[in-house]
């Protein structure tokens, strides 16, 4: 997956994704943050990458981009054991 970033302001980060599914990921977990005015994305058409915008009060664009990630990466490890051991 290739993110560009096309904005880069302490309370307001844009990028460019190529995976909208990661996107909505995203959106939904910074959601799940005070700090977080906006977090939303928008494809013009499939065709085009995703544009992806952070808006923050108080806290770096780039600091609740990067806890909303590190909670994924938390809760998707948590998804797959659970799975791993239900298999078994």
């Amino acid at each position: 997956m290739e993110v560009k970033i096309i904005r880069d302001e302490k309370e307001n980060l844009l990028l460019e994704m190529d995976n909208q599914t990661v996107a909505e990921l995203l959106r939904v977990y910074l959601g799940n943050d005070e700090a977080v005015i906006l977090g939303a994305w928008k494809r013009e058409n499939p065709d085009k990458p995703v544009i992806f915008e952070i808006k923050t009060k108080g806290k770096s664009a780039k600091k609740v981009l990067e806890e909303a990630i590190s909670q994924i990466e938390k809760d998707s490890s948590k998804l797959a054991d659970d799975f791993k051991k239900a298999v078994k």
